[in-house]
């Protein structure tokens, strides 16, 4: 897997994901369980992350919808 951003932004990670799956990648949320942790005051990133052979496509991908900030 080939982290591509880590945010503490849940709306911005749900948006990223469904833009990753609408183009056909399979991203996933690396340390999304941590708010159960925290007690949801988000103050742990969560990483997104593709599969390797994914990454330039899917960081190629949210630079063209104007999402690269962040990107790893």
């Amino acid at each position: 897997m080939r982290v591509l951003l880590a945010t503490t932004n849940p709306i911005r990670l749900s948006f990223l994901m469904a833009l990753l799956r609408d183009a056909g990648y399979a991203p996933v949320v690396l340390d999304g369980h941590v708010s159960a942790i925290e007690g949801g005051i988000g103050i742990f990133p969560r990483r997104l992350a593709v599969p390797e052979d994914q990454a330039s496509g899917a960081r190629r991908l949210l630079a063209e919808a104007g999402e690269s900030d962040g990107l790893a």
